[in-house]
């Protein structure tokens, strides 16, 4: 999130703030003439409602907190709140407060991507030493068969179709195809196009991507993410049967997929 977003995540709240003030009160306290309730019933139902609206607009809060990627204080946070209701002055101005979000975002995220970063070579090495695995770039680029392939093999100008399965060093999963997938070959990432050619009709294959051949500290992933993918060949195809077989002007895969990102840009 850049300053123009946190300026906007900041008006925001403010916005909400003054339509809740400027709009006409509702209230069951306001409409006690039609109501048939008691008084008693009538606060305790309001204390109710508004109790609930305040829980759920924390979690609300609390998710534009995680999305800034900072390691609030959350004591501190809740007395910020308080404070500001009760109109005491803030310790710094919204710019400061932007400026220093801003800085301790790119701290934390310097700091993910160098233990990442290490955590990806450190896994390259054991990796490599594995009898099943073979280096295509030594510390960059690993594969391992995992089920041997017989028909036409990926060569150079090939669009194969494929499925896969993304992942991260943990396991997790980031990213999976729904269908089969069409690959430009030099439109992916360089780890990715390289690990693929050679691999024939039929063949399942395990990718393991260095970041340096991957998205680095580019892109939508976390910094500096070893990537994994499991990958099975279902046609090397050449580009004009591709276009064949999925038209022009329709995507080649599903835009939530992992390979239909657009292409990385730097985090700001």
């Amino acid at each position: 999130m850049n300053r123009n977003n946190l300026s906007s995540l900041l008006l925001s709240t403010l916005l909400m703030a003054s339509i809740a003030a400027e709009e006409p009160s509702t209230s069951l306290l306001n409409q006690t003439q039609e109501a048939p309730m008691g008084e008693a019933d009538l606060l305790d139902k309001e204390a109710e409602k508004i109790a609930l609206i305040s829980e759920a607009f924390g979690h609300v809060i609390a998710k534009h907190i995680d999305s800034l990627g900072v390691d609030f204080d959350l004591a501190r946070l809740v007395k910020g709140l308080k404070d500001a209701e009760e109109g005491k002055v803030a310790p710094l101005s919204d710019v400061e407060c932007i400026e220093a979000i801003t800085q301790a975002r790119q701290q934390a995220f310097d700091a993910l991507a160098t233990t990442n970063l290490e955590k990806a070579s450190l896994f390259m090495k054991d990796n490599a030493e594995k009898t099943n695995v073979t280096t295509l770039e030594e510390g960059k680029l690993q594969i391992r068969i995992d089920h041997e392939g017989t028909g036409p093999a990926v060569q150079e100008g090939c669009m194969p179709i494929i499925r896969y399965v993304g992942k991260f060093i943990d396991g997790s999963t980031f990213g999976a195809s729904q269908e089969d997938d069409v690959v430009v070959l030099d439109e992916t990432i360089p780890g990715f196009g390289k690990g693929l050619m050679g691999m024939k009709e039929g063949e399942k294959r395990t990718l393991f991507i260095h970041p340096d051949l991957a998205y680095g500290t580019m892109g939508q992933l976390p910094p500096n993410s070893l990537l994994i993918f499991e990958i099975e060949l279902v046609k090397a195809t050449s580009e004009a049967t591709a276009k064949e077989i999925t038209p022009s002007n329709e995507p080649l895969v599903e835009e939530t997929a992992m390979l239909d990102l657009p292409p990385p840009v730097e985090m700001q």
